[in-house]
């Protein structure tokens, strides 16, 4: 099969497409026939050398957590699929024609390969830093870098639990923000008074590392009250850098039933193919994302 791989850590230059054996399904796990894989930041992290506590790996290795395709392997003890059944899910490994699954859920009826790529981990880190940041319904949370695949699902998952948001991104993604229910202004000089104006904010999350959490702690009146998936120096002013996942099988869970409520949907920005994944990984790094990028098999 083909998959995509690297051999050392460095920058987009160092993704091969290469031929590889097909993986197969252990106990509680299933292997899916890929057909599209989510891009997401973790990614090229890893890809660099980054992050290695959370995600060791060996070298060469495969790149990809997140996956959406056909069950074409059951192992021992899963019950809940079958082959032939269309899932989305997280592993290892998944922009390749093959990879093995350990979270999985039914993609929700009318969601495309491509759309369901673009869930499983966003989805889950939405919902934890939600959680970590300890914003409650009536609160009102400020996202910093909201346009992305973390902020459009985390607007969207507050607006469902009562809680008002306001978002920062660029001057082409106002229009965006606001259609998925925040309060919306664009980054830059003078943001924190923007911001200011827009009311209170209790608690903000810095989902695009872009060296504002001062401005955040400022905000939200403390470090406690910041989480941040994408500054690693924010530990230093007392900000939680969250890189641990929680339990991806509850968020896949809560992501179907969002998305079949239509109370949850993540535009897919571009699609690339697993010999552009290097470009997809540029992409990625570039930012100002809206929604999501994913490689279609």
């Amino acid at each position: 099969m083909k998959k995509v791989s690297f051999a050392e850590f460095g920058g987009p230059g160092v993704l091969h497409l290469v031929d590889a054996e097909e993986p197969h399904a252990g106990p509680g796990q299933i292997r899916v026939a890929v057909r599209a894989a989510g891009v997401n930041p973790v990614d090229w992290r890893i890809r660099e050398g980054q992050k290695l506590g959370a995600h060791p790996i060996e070298l060469p290795s495969g790149v990809g957590l997140d996956a959406a395709g056909v069950v074409d392997e059951v192992g021992e003890g899963v019950e809940d699929v079958e082959v032939g059944d269309l899932v989305f899910g997280e592993g290892a490994s998944t922009y390749a024609e093959f990879a093995v699954l350990s979270a999985w859920a039914r993609m929700p009826e009318g969601l495309t390969f491509e759309e369901a790529a673009g869930y499983p981990s966003v989805v889950e880190t939405a919902l934890r830093i939600i959680r970590e940041v300890g914003v409650r319904r009536g609160q009102t949370l400020l996202v910093s870098g909201a346009s992305g695949g973390v902020g459009s699902a985390v607007l969207q998952i507050a607006r469902d639990r009562g809680i008002r948001v306001i978002g920062t991104a660029g001057a082409a993604n106002q229009d965006y923000l606001r259609s998925l229910g925040a309060l919306a202004t664009t980054y830059g000089e003078g943001w924190v008074e923007r911001v200011r104006r827009l009311g209170r904010v209790d608690a903000a999350l810095d989902l695009a590392g872009t060296g504002v959490i001062r401005e955040l702690i400022d905000l939200a009146g403390s470090p406690e009250r910041v989480v941040s998936i994408a500054d690693l120096g924010a530990p230093e002013l007392g900000v939680r850098f969250s890189g641990v996942a929680g339990s991806m099988s509850e968020a896949l869970a809560t992501a179907a039933d969002l998305i079949s409520r239509g109370k949850l949907h993540i535009p897919v920005e571009k699609s690339y193919t697993l010999a552009e994944a290097a470009e997809a990984h540029i992409d990625t790094q570039a930012g100002h994302t809206r929604g999501r990028r994913v490689i279609v098999i």
